[in-house]
């Protein structure tokens, strides 16, 4: 599923247009990108929580020379899913 399709899923579900459904996945998302990006954590109960952490400097090897090399500390974005998201996503594979 891509964005498009997100969209016009949650136009069907809400009853509303598409470009209204765009209008509030792209809060949504604009949301939750500014806020992590300032250091919050943005948790949605049972569906999962978005933040940020720091990795840190690290010396990893170049597969075709087997040369090492230095990798920055960075941060980077997470997602940990939460319980209801989680329990969903097993009773499917099962």
């Amino acid at each position: 599923m891509n964005k498009a399709d997100l969209v016009d899923i949650l136009a069907h579900e809400v009853g509303t247009t598409k470009k209204e459904a765009e209008m509030v996945v792209n809060a949504f998302m604009d949301t939750v990108v500014r806020q992590v990006a300032r250091g919050e954590k943005v948790t949605l109960v049972g569906f999962g929580t978005f933040d940020a952490s720091q990795r840190s400097a690290r010396t990893g090897r170049n597969p075709k020379t087997n040369e090492p090399l230095d990798i920055p500390a960075k941060r980077v974005a997470r997602f940990k899913a939460g319980k209801d998201f989680a329990v969903a996503v097993d009773k499917k594979s099962k």
